[in-house]
């Protein structure tokens, strides 16, 4: 992604810009210390699109014992900041993949093997892990203040809402992201793709449960945006290598990648009812309206009259076409004649524009609700302003500070001056999205992995899934999952397996801290569930 803890994204364009800087380089598993030569005399990479030679090896790993405590409860625990080994079958070293782990122990320092453990990260492609961390489950968090940008004083302290309090937490940044390496005689392209991302994942999770002795525990996947994207192969694949999951949160889940192209019905269908709650919110529709009951009244209108009308195409008429567009303006807020001349599709970066044209400013994509000044006159790129956003502007360098104080003056650890908290350009932008999925013979470019999904929950109907989505998140989505979902045809007793949350706040749904607290008591429910 452009921006951390975000997908790809809808947006008419790419999400975002480029890389925050140049990351780390591995050597061989066997060298230990850095070489006397200067980084600049080191040897080219031969593979583009790999961050270029900084250092060699990784650090060493660094742990602390801490406290958590919201006032009334504490959790001793320790933190570790290490690197896990993704290996091949032969035991060829792929890269060493960045954790930041969080295991909670008793007053000898002992682990609870019964606890459960959680496997979390962001998405991108091409994003490390610290937005869900320390802006959402960590035990520590940037305290937010509502839609308002956070100054670089915003105070961090003792989550409340950590997940910590269910179970041990284990953070993965994927390959090529933060401080996770690939190695030097490793094509990128095995592991920045659907398939070897999910391959590089299972791996990593398999060495931090072997080194850990974890293998008892119940385990749980926690990913996010395209995080998602990456649980539905990986709850597939964990499964076909025997590591049974307990459960597995969908945060902002994208499920089709079809839906995500130009051009089609799906992306417009979705984005309607979130342009409807943005529509609400800032008092273009929707007047008197509990917002809850607003999106529904939106998710029905998108399946019932919006879904037909977008597939007769130029049979509409006109004269219904118009009809429809004087229901669309009632919900989301433009004039018809704008929905008219659109034939009723309108593109994300348009009406970010367009809504609050009228004052002057642009809405957010991850989150509708958070607003900036709009550009100059002369920044006229939809491809530039897709990848602008207020509501990451608001929080992103925040976590990234936090991030780091924590690693160096907690743990101790002695990470390299960078990190690459979002690689779109030499990870997203070289991502493969060849994806079979399993049944179907034939990999195909836009994949819809909701089949892996589904083919999980059938191999291992025990395992609990969670879906969490918010009304104004732009970027996956609500609609979209439901729908994607519902085509399965899953059994009544597997269905009861789902549990559905959908909050008032937006694609890192953490950043609103009412949300978080619902989702703090949800989660708990959910892990909790037999």
């Amino acid at each position: 992604m452009g921006r951390v803890g975000d997908f790809l994204g809808r947006d008419s364009t790419r999400p975002g810009r480029g890389s925050a800087g140049e990351g780390v380089h591995m050597a061989d598993e066997n060298t230990q210390t850095a070489p006397q030569a200067s980084a600049a005399d080191a040897p080219r990479r031969p593979y583009e699109g790999v961050p270029a030679n900084v250092m060699r090896g990784v650090p060493d790993p660094a742990s602390a014992r801490l406290t958590w405590t919201d006032g009334g409860r504490s959790i001793d625990y320790v933190s570790t900041a290490a690197h896990l080994d993704v290996r091949d079958d032969s035991g060829r070293l792929e890269g060493k993949m960045f954790s930041l782990s969080y295991v909670a122990v008793d007053e000898e320092g002992q682990v609870d093997a019964a606890r459960p453990v959680t496997f979390a990260y962001n998405g991108g492609p091409g994003s490390a892990s610290v937005p869900i961390n320390f802006g959402g489950i960590g035990p520590r968090r940037v305290k937010t203040d509502g839609t308002s940008h956070l100054a670089a004083s915003a105070q961090v302290a003792d989550n409340p809402n950590t997940l910590l309090k269910d179970s041990d937490i284990v953070f993965l940044d994927a390959l090529g992201t933060g401080w996770s390496v690939v190695a030097d005689d490793c094509d990128p392209a095995t592991v920045f793709s659907v398939d070897g991302d999910a391959d590089a994942f299972a791996r990593a999770i398999m060495d931090w449960l072997e080194k850990n002795h974890r293998w008892s525990s119940p385990i749980y996947l926690f990913g996010e945006s395209y995080g998602t994207f990456r649980n539905a192969v990986l709850m597939r694949l964990l499964g076909e290598r025997s590591v049974k999951l307990t459960g597995v949160v969908m945060l902002s889940a994208i499920w089709d990648w079809v839906q995500t192209l130009p051009g089609e019905d799906l992306c417009y269908l979705g984005m309607m009812p979130t342009y409807a709650a943005a529509a609400q919110f800032f008092g273009r529709a929707g007047a008197g309206v509990d917002p809850d009951e607003w999106f529904d009244r939106a998710m029905d209108f998108a399946d019932d009259t919006l879904a037909p009308a977008l597939l007769r195409g130029d049979r509409l008429g006109e004269e219904r076409e118009r009809e429809v567009a004087e229901q669309l303006s009632q919900f989301v807020g433009l004039p018809v004649e704008f929905l008219v001349k659109r034939h009723l599709r309108v593109e994300l970066t348009e009406f970010r524009r367009e809504l609050l044209r009228d004052e002057g400013r642009v809405c957010g994509r991850l989150d509708m609700r958070f607003c900036s000044d709009e550009p100059s006159p002369m920044q006229t790129s939809f491809d530039w302003l897709g990848g602008e956003d207020a509501a990451g502007d608001a929080v992103e360098a925040n976590w990234a500070n936090a991030f780091r104080a924590f690693c160096a003056d907690e743990l101790g650890y002695k990470g390299p001056a960078v990190y690459l908290g979002q690689n779109w350009e030499r990870v997203g932008h070289k991502w493969t999205w060849q994806h079979e999925v399993p049944g179907t013979g034939e990999k195909v470019g836009a994949p819809n992995v909701t089949g892996d999904v589904a083919l999980a929950l059938r191999r291992n109907p025990t395992m609990k899934l969670a879906i969490i989505g918010g009304r104004y998140d732009a970027a996956t989505t609500f609609w979209n999952v439901r729908h994607d979902l519902s085509c399965q045809f899953l059994s009544p007793a597997l269905k009861e397996r789902v549990s559905w949350m959908r909050y008032g706040c937006g694609h890192m749904a953490y950043v609103d801290e009412p949300t978080l607290a619902a989702m703090d008591r949800d989660l708990h429910e959910f892990y909790e569930k037999a």
